[in-house]
């Protein structure tokens, strides 16, 4: 589903991914952690061209986003196939990002319609059932302004799933969440999970890596440092930097 090689990214003078490569198969899910500042992030919007990487090869279900040629210059597909394998992902953000003046229901048709050209009639059966899906149906004409966190978070969820993606991105979804706020939103993730989305999640949440991951990607520096199923991972962690973060965290 998505093959990343070699991926390397700069911000001024400042190397943030060094070398970073990553395979993932159909309905595979990975949490990726490490300490801030290590990369995390700034891979996963690499992905999905939210950030352009200066060097590497990025895959997306056998097709190719961006590649670099012997001469060292990255090159991205042109851009109407660029957006066509761009929407093959979701993406959630931490700070949720929905459109303040548009209600719940609004917020998750707008890229169906605009973006895919659906008929509104076409879409709002399948938003209906996107709520209903994360328990928020009683919620379908409110404003995002009078949402919790977690209800805005889902409300995000349901707006990714809207364009039928085959892979979701996750960037530390329950972050910017009260404690009590974030297990509704981790639990609407789990139900993903077990439907057999392939799902790569930005995470601090150390019960969801262990408990619903396959596999774990621990990132420190810019650098994939260690990979290894999610059990194996918690229970005997390789390198000693992730043995000190994992003392940190649990």
């Amino acid at each position: 589903m998505i093959k990343a090689h070699a991926l390397h990214k700069r911000f001024g003078q400042h190397e943030v991914l060094k070398s970073v490569s990553l395979e993932m198969g159909k309905g595979e899910v990975i949490a990726v952690i490490g300490p801030s500042g290590s990369g995390k992030s700034t891979f996963l919007r690499c992905l999905n061209h939210l950030e352009t990487i200066d060097a590497g090869r990025i895959e997306i279900e056998g097709e190719v986003l961006a590649d670099t040629d012997a001469a060292g210059h990255c090159r991205y597909a042109p851009d109407p196939e660029l957006r066509r394998i761009c929407r093959r992902m979701g993406m959630v953000f931490q700070h949720f990002n929905l459109f303040p003046h548009m209600t719940v229901l609004q917020n998750i048709i707008e890229a169906p319609i605009t973006v895919k050209g659906m008929r509104r009639e076409e879409v709002i059966p399948k938003a209906e059932a996107l709520l209903a899906k994360v328990g928020l149906s009683a919620k379908r004409d409110a404003y995002p302004g009078r949402l919790s966190g977690g209800q805005k978070q889902r409300v995000a969820i349901a707006r990714a799933l809207a364009m039928e993606p085959d892979i979701m991105l996750f960037d530390e979804p329950t972050s910017a969440l009260d404690p009590e706020l974030t297990g509704e939103v981790l639990r609407t993730m789990r139900e993903l999970a077990e439907e057999h989305m392939t799902m790569l999640v930005v995470t601090h949440e150390m019960g969801f890596a262990r408990e619903v991951a396959n596999r774990v990607i621990f990132m420190d520096q810019g650098q994939i440092v260690e990979e290894r199923p999610a059990a194996e991972f918690f229970a005997s962690p390789a390198h000693p930097r992730a043995r000190a973060f994992l003392d940190n965290m649990l």
